[in-house]
């Protein structure tokens, strides 16, 4: 299954996985493609990315038809120099960055405070498949809810996270509900625009868009070749 935020990112990734059909789910609609991806615009932010990923993999589980992947994509923020405008990004961690709290010596992640999870890590032998097939870039995805519009924060994502590059707002959730189900997770990101100061007339929405088009293309034939009991 892939899950994106909305609708024009799951149309960008049909147009390299031409959708056959439409199945609807409480509060969904999947549209599950002639080589039977299942895509899932699931919603922006990661909780309701949660709960409409966790509920296409209950119905695909109680249907007999367990998913054996779970891929978390769409548009994003990337963190320069690393991811320039227009590329890709697979992440090797799948990171939420503020789920935590802010204290007086500064920001402590939710397990500092004796609970949770913060990362989430795709099966390392996928994500090799996936960066040698498309040519996306390696490193850290953030998930974040509240987008980053400052250099400012941007600074203090990449002190606490060096090995960030790119940020989105749905990685995580998707990734919790895999995990609930026992299923690997991928993310990757097509980038539209620099993480930092908020600059829409730098955006390359479509550019982006086309990305993702191009790295599906190329993603879907590579996953044929990816053994998931190496994971």
């Amino acid at each position: 299954m892939v899950a994106t935020a909305v609708p024009v990112e799951r149309d960008a990734v049909a147009r390299a996985l031409p959708a056959a059909e439409e199945i609807r789910l409480p509060g969904a609609v999947l549209c599950r493609t002639a080589a039977g991806w299942d895509l899932l615009a699931a919603g922006v932010g990661p909780a309701l990315a949660a709960a409409s990923a966790a509920g296409a993999l209950t119905a695909a589980a109680l249907a007999g038809r367990p998913y054996g992947l779970v891929v978390s994509a769409g548009i994003g923020g990337g963190f320069a120099p690393g991811a320039p405008v227009g590329s890709l990004v697979v992440a090797d961690a799948v990171t939420v960055a503020d789920l935590g709290a802010e204290t007086a010596d500064g920001f402590l992640p939710v397990t500092e405070l004796g609970f949770g999870n913060v990362t989430h890590r795709p099966p390392e032998s996928l994500v090799r498949v996936v960066s040698e097939a498309t040519g996306a870039r390696t490193g850290t995805i953030l998930t974040v809810s509240t987008v980053t519009g400052t250099a400012a924060r941007a600074a203090a994502l990449r002190a606490r996270h060096p090995g960030a590059l790119a940020e989105g707002m749905e990685g995580f959730g998707v990734a919790e509900a895999a995990a609930a189900h026992g299923v690997p997770v991928l993310e990757i990101r097509a980038v539209s625009n620099p993480v930092g100061p908020r600059d829409r007339a730098a955006w390359r929405i479509g550019d982006a868009l086309a990305a993702l088009t191009e790295g599906f293309g190329k993603l879907a034939p590579a996953l044929e070749s990816w053994n998931p009991h190496e994971h």
